[in-house]
């Protein structure tokens, strides 16, 4: 039997917890030891519409797909764990916020006049100025917060193109994070010590020889990149193009 109790350090990456690094490699050793997978990636980029970053992705026999998302907390959680609906409803809150933050500047735009024309040598020290701008400040910081929501916002969990390309997805995270209320339908949910709280849905889905292959390709990217990064080697856009 094969002993995947390595030391932990030299796939773990600069910005992973040591619980996050920990769940990960209980999940590798579950694919290996239960799921019987023989190809296994980390951080793997899956291609195509929708392609996202999953925390692990395996290959098991009869070309079975496996997918494995690491929650280490609730926070962490639910950061993926909304619907369409969800995202429909922000970005209904567009106009609200783009409009607070044009009448901001409108003000603002009113209040510099009447500086200048109150004090021109000080109108930057004008009360009505300084509250206006600081205003002005404070609203267009919660429409930058607003657009950078926007743009993180992630459905994974709900999403029906991500859900259709594995056989099998799951979670892991530790004991109390993901309940079985909670856990998103067509997921399963391994414990932090990788045993199955809660099995997948085997959702059987359509291959063929592409369809594997790109899969496959996708875990080698992915492990190629995790070496280079366990041996501190990177390289920039446009290095290696003669390597095939």
């Amino acid at each position: 039997m094969v002993d995947l109790a390595v030391a932990p350090g030299p796939f773990k990456r600069g910005n992973e917890t040591a619980l996050t690094y920990d769940l990960k490699m209980a999940a590798w050793e579950w694919l290996y030891r239960e799921a019987a997978c023989r190809v296994i990636g980390l951080e793997v980029k899956l291609e195509g519409p929708g392609g996202r970053i999953v925390d692990l992705a395996a290959v098991g026999p009869h070309n079975t797909f496996y997918i494995i998302e690491v929650k280490s907390s609730r926070s962490d959680f639910s950061r993926d764990d909304h619907t369409a609906d969800d995202f429909t409803e922000l970005q209904g809150r567009e106009g609200t916020v783009a409009g607070r933050t044009g009448l901001a500047k409108e003000t603002l735009r009113q209040a510099m006049d009447f500086a200048k024309e109150t004090n021109p040598e000080a109108w930057r020290e004008v009360p009505a100025f300084k509250q206006a701008l600081a205003d002005y400040r404070r609203v267009s910081g919660k429409e930058e917060a607003y657009r950078n929501r926007i743009a993180a916002f992630s459905i994974k969990f709900h999403d029906p193109t991500f859900m259709r390309i594995a056989d099998f997805h799951y979670l892991i995270a530790p004991k109390g994070v993901v309940t079985r209320s909670s856990l998103p339908p067509q997921w399963g949910l391994l414990d932090e010590t990788s045993a199955v709280a809660f099995p997948a849905v085997d959702k059987e889905i359509r291959k063929n020889t592409g369809i594997v292959s790109n899969f496959l390709r996708a875990i080698a990217r992915g492990n190629t990149t995790s070496m280079m990064r366990s041996q501190g080697i990177s390289f920039t856009r446009g290095e290696g193009r003669g390597i095939r």
